[in-house]
């Protein structure tokens, strides 16, 4: 059985409607989602060569379905992540299967790493054309106004506040036709009751997006957010690895099972393509039909 703590997170988390209990879908493959695959698995779209990306907290989970699914579209890409080890891990992992990276150490929360992070894209790959923010902490899990004013401050620091310094740094290098995407949350439209400041900052980012939109229109540069629902990564796994909070899950989520990182990956692909060059200043939500707006 589940602890009380959890059992309130998941249904805070999704109280929407009820639906019979149904069983969890098991992980899908692109292919089994109806993705145009190669023999190898790899993904046939193109839409991004000749571009340059990077993208912040890349070694894990979203994050770096997000390089991978970039570069594989033919972008170059630069990884990033606050730890030596795993940026090296991912770097090698991601050019054995052809893929054009590089990466960095990165705390966003750090104006000389974010600065290393936009130099190796604009100095080794020779421009940039997308900046994704996916970095983001939470450390608090409680009641929202028991929230600590160090624990409120880390979360805006990170999520709100060094995603807007990235952005303004980012900004004056990036080419004519670039892209801002903000990892945002379903939580950005209603906050999960044991994680609310996390969901604020979320929020926020909406507004970022609009803001930056605005703004960067005369350059035909485009800001837009992504909102994932529960995604199975290392964040949600206290929630897909117990089958109490998987029955709930299925029985709230239209889709009847959580989504995985490539399948963010794929609205991020499609965001920073030319695909999407009348979209910016939106928010695009991808929760297997959980709900968020009219």
């Amino acid at each position: 059985m589940l602890s009380n703590r959890l059992t309130t997170f998941t249904v805070g988390l999704l109280r929407y409607r009820r639906r019979p209990p149904l069983s969890l879908t098991p992980t899908m493959s692109a292919a089994g989602r109806g993705l145009a695959t190669e023999a190898g698995g790899g993904v046939l779209c193109r839409r991004l060569v000749g571009k340059v990306a990077v993208v912040t907290a890349s070694t894990d989970g979203i994050g770096l379905a997000i390089a991978r699914r970039l570069a594989a579209e033919g972008a170059k890409v630069v990884v990033s992540s606050r730890k030596e080890k795993n940026v090296s891990a991912t770097v090698d992992k991601l050019r054995a299967d052809g893929l054009d990276v590089r990466g960095v150490v990165c705390h966003v929360a750090k104006a000389d790493d974010r600065n290393r992070l936009i130099r190796e894209a604009v100095d080794g790959f020779g421009a940039l054309d997308i900046v994704v923010s996916n970095a983001a902490v939470n450390p608090a899990m409680g009641a929202f106004l028991d929230t600590t004013e160090d624990e409120f401050d880390k979360i805006l620091q990170v999520n709100i506040k060094a995603s807007f310094l990235l952005t303004r740094e980012a900004y004056p290098l990036m080419r004519s036709g670039g892209s801002f995407t903000y990892v945002s949350s379903i939580g950005a439209y209603q906050p999960f009751g044991l994680i609310g400041a996390y969901s604020v900052s979320k929020t926020a980012l909406l507004g970022l997006a609009k803001a930056v939109a605005q703004q960067s229109a005369d350059r035909q540069i485009r800001a837009n957010c992504v909102c994932p629902g529960v995604i199975r990564t290392r964040f949600s796994q206290p929630l897909w690895q117990s089958n109490e909070a998987m029955t709930e899950i299925c029985r709230l989520v239209p889709a009847q099972r959580i989504g995985e990182p490539d399948e963010i990956a794929g609205v991020v692909a499609f965001l920073a393509s030319d695909d999407a060059s009348y979209v910016t200043g939106e928010s695009v939500v991808a929760a297997g039909g959980y709900f968020s707006r009219l």
